[in-house]
This record gives C-alpha cells, sequence and structure tokens, in this order.
C-alpha cells in the first residue's frame, strides 16, 4: 500500500494515524516533493476509476490562476488536466491510497481509509 501526502492536510494525517492504528504496511509519499508524472496520475486514475478534474483541488489558488474552472470536463481536455495535475502537485486531491489489489481511493474520511485497508487485508 502506498499513500500519497502532505504532511500539513490534517485529513493526511489522521488516514496515517489510522493506518498505524491497524498496523497497516505502507509506503509514505511525499507527492509534493515526489511529485507524480502524467504516467503515474493516468495509473491512479485508473485505479480510483475517476476523471482528473474528480481529484483536483479547483478551490487551490494555482487552480484559479489556471482558470480550471473553466476547463471542459472531457476526453479532449484529460490530457490537459493530467498535465497540470502533474505540473502543480497541489491540486491533487489527498490523501491517496493504493491498495495491493489495484485498486486506490481518496482517503478523505476514516471509511474510505478503512475500506482501503480492506483491499489490502491479506
Amino acid at each position: 500500500m502506498e499513500i500519497w501526502i502532505n504532511p500539513a492536510c490534517s485529513k493526511c494525517r489522521s488516514a496515517v494515524k489510522l493506518l498505524d492504528e491497524e498496523g497497516a504496511e505502507y509506503t509514505v509519499r511525499r507527492y509534493l516533493e515526489d511529485v507524480p508524472d502524467a504516467g503515474e496520475i493516468r495509473a491512479v486514475l485508473g485505479r480510483l476509476g475517476l476523471e482528473p478534474w474528480d481529484i483536483t483541488r479547483t478551490g487551490e489558488a494555482e487552480a484559479k490562476e489556471l482558470g480550471v474552472a473553466d476547463w471542459p470536463r472531457d476526453a479532449a481536455a484529460r490530457d490537459r488536466w493530467i498535465d497540470a495535475l502533474a505540473g502543480h502537485p497541489k491540486l491533487i486531491q489527498r490523501p491517496i491510497i493504493t491498495a495491493d489489489d489495484g485498486t486506490a481511493v481518496v482517503g478523505r474520511t476514516d471509511d474510505a481509509v478503512r475500506e482501503a485497508l480492506s483491499r489490502s487485508a491479506g
């Protein structure tokens, strides 16, 4: 299991705390420092079953500067969104937990983190 976190994020800290309490084995990726490239973002989107606009933090200042609120949300614009996430990792929703079964969840609630744990339980 891997969890993409921003240590300054309370939801990320809560997710890590729950993983620790459950004795989970996981790897931490500080995605603002170890920025995922477009290919990794595509892979995680596939695991999440989501589109890039679904995991974009549109309230961030960088999102406003880029004008993402006005971008189309369709297949033709998908690469533009992915490139924006790779170029501006602050825009990536967090935490993202990749489970051992090949799926992933956005772990913003305890229930979502538990879901990832259940998918990774051996």
